[in-house]
C-alpha cells in the first residue's frame, strides 16, 4: 500500500500555490492550515482502522481453515475405524459377531445341533384340503409362545397357539371365508387377510387380550396370500411370527393338476441375544436396518434340508410361496432345473404365466406360484438365490426319487 505524505509547505508555511500563512496577534495559527492538519489525522485514523479490520480478517480465515483440516482429519479417522469394526464382525457366520453396534447372532448353535435337527418336527408344507361345504370356518388363536426358529435357538414370539406361521388355509375360489380371531396374548392385537376385499378398520381392527372378533369375505381371488397382525407397530408385530398363508385355489379346469402342493413361507428373525440359553427378543434396531440374524421357510432355519420334500420323478410339484418378510424379497430358485411354469405375483391366468425361467422374486408381503417337474432322481435345494438368506436357513431340498444321503448348499 503506498505511503502519504502530508502536503509540502513554503518555508513560511504556506502550501504552494497558496499565500503564506500568518500568524495572528494572539500567535494562533490561521484557519485553512488547522483544518488541513485535521484532515490528515482522520485520513490516517481510518487507514489503521481498515489495516486493523483486514488483520483480523485473514486471522479468522486461517483459523476457520485450520479447524475444517481438524475436523476433517477426525472423521476421516472414525470412517476409518468404523470399516475396521464392521470388516472384523462379518469375519465369521458362527456365534456373535459385531457390525457398527449392532451383534449378529446368525449360525449360533449348540453342540447338539445336528441331534436337534434331525429330531425336530417339521412344518407340515404340504397344502392341506379344502373344507367342504360353502363356508371356510378359520379359527386363529393368538398366543404368545416360545418357539425354535434353528436347532437349539429358542425365541419369545408373538405368535399362534401352534407358533410361527400360523396355519395354512386353504379354499376354493369363490367359497366364502369367516375368520374367527381369537386374543390370549398380552397385547392388542389383529388380522390382516391380503385375500380379503373388506373395510380395514372394521374386520381388522385390534383385539384385546381376552377378546375375538369375526369376519366374513368372499374368496374371489385366486393366487396365495399372507395374513398377518396388523397392529402398530406392525413390524414388530410381523417380525415376532404373526404371519401365515391362505391359499385360494383357482376353479377347476385352470390350471394342469398338481401332483404335490408345497406352501412356503419365508420369513426374517431379528434376534436381541443368540437365543441358546434363555428365548431371544424382538430386536427393533436390526429390524430397521434390515440385519436379520435367521431368514427361514416355514419359521425353522433349514428344516426341509434334514427332512426334505418329496416327489417322484415326473410328478408335477407345484409350490405356492408366501414372502412374509416383514423386510426382504425372497428370489425362489430350485437348484439342478429349472421353474417349468411361474404365476408372478401369484396371478394365477395362465396367459399371465412365465415358462422355463431360472428365479423369480416373491416381495415381502407378496405370493408366487411355481411349477416344477423332474425327470431325474436327486436331491433339488430350493432357496432363494440372495444367498445370505441361504446361509441365515432359507433353504431346504426336493427329494425326487428313492435317492439317500443329503447335501448342502
Amino acid at each position: 500500500m503506498p505511503t502519504l505524505s502530508p502536503p509540502r509547505t513554503r518555508s513560511n508555511g504556506a502550501k504552494p500555490g497558496q499565500p503564506g500563512a500568518v500568524a495572528n496577534a494572539n500567535g494562533a495559527i490561521p484557519h485553512d492550515e488547522s483544518d488541513s492538519h485535521a484532515l490528515w489525522a482522520i485520513v490516517v485514523t481510518m487507514l489503521g482502522i481498515l489495516v486493523a479490520i483486514l488483520g483480523v480478517f485473514a486471522a479468522s480465515m486461517w483459523f476457520d481453515a485450520h479447524n475444517a483440516k481438524s475436523a476433517a482429519d477426525k472423521a476421516a479417522s472414525k470412517a476409518t475405524a468404523g470399516s475396521n469394526q464392521s470388516m472384523a464382525g462379518m469375519t465369521g457366520m458362527t456365534g456373535s459377531t459385531t457390525a457398527g453396534t449392532m451383534t449378529s447372532y446368525a449360525g449360533a448353535a449348540p453342540a447338539n445341533a445336528d441331534a436337534l435337527a434331525t429330531a425336530h418336527k417339521p412344518f407340515p408344507a404340504a397344502m392341506p384340503p379344502v373344507p367342504a361345504g360353502p363356508l371356510a370356518d378359520v379359527n386363529l388363536v393368538l398366543k404368545d409362545v416360545t418357539v425354535q426358529i434353528a436347532p437349539g435357538v429358542k425365541y419369545a414370539a408373538w405368535a399362534w397357539a401352534g407358533g410361527a406361521p400360523g396355519p395354512v388355509i386353504h379354499v376354493r375360489q369363490g367359497q366364502m371365508v369367516k375368520i374367527t380371531l381369537t386374543n390370549k396374548g398380552a397385547i392388542p392385537h389383529s388380522v390382516d387377510f391380503h385375500a380379503a376385499r373388506v373395510a380395514p378398520d372394521k374386520a381388522f381392527r385390534d383385539v384385546l387380550p381376552g377378546q375375538s372378533v369375526s369376519y366374513k369375505f368372499r374368496a374371489n381371488d385366486a393366487g396365495v396370500f399372507m395374513y398377518h397382525c396388523g397392529t402398530k407397530p406392525v413390524l414388530m408385530h410381523i417380525a415376532n411370527g404373526m404371519y401365515g398363508a391362505i391359499v385360494v385355489e383357482p376353479k377347476a379346469g385352470t390350471l394342469p393338476k398338481a401332483d404335490k402342493n408345497y406352501v412356503l413361507v419365508a420369513s426374517e428373525w431379528y434376534l436381541n441375544s443368540d437365543g441358546l440359553k434363555s428365548p431371544a427378543q424382538f430386536d427393533m434396531t436390526k429390524a430397521h436396518a434390515r440385519m436379520p440374524d435367521w431368514m427361514t421357510f416355514n419359521g425353522y432355519s433349514g428344516q426341509y434340508v434334514k427332512h426334505p420334500l418329496t416327489a417322484k420323478p415326473g410328478e408335477l410339484v407345484r409350490f405356492w410361496v408366501v414372502d412374509a418378510g416383514p423386510s426382504i424379497d425372497t428370489d425362489f430358485h430350485v437348484v439342478g432345473t429349472v421353474l417349468n411354469t411361474v404365476y408372478p405375483f401369484a396371478d394365477m391366468n395362465p396367459a399371465h404365466a412365465l415358462n422355463n425361467v431360472q428365479t423369480v422374486s416373491v416381495p415381502a408381503g407378496g405370493g408366487g406360484v411355481f411349477d416344477v417337474k423332474i425327470d431325474k432322481p436327486g436331491l433339488y435345494p430350493f432357496v432363494s438365490h440372495a444367498f445370505a438368506a441361504v446361509d441365515q436357513g432359507q433353504v431346504g431340498l426336493l427329494k425326487v426319487g428313492d435317492v439317500q444321503g443329503t447335501m448342502s448348499h
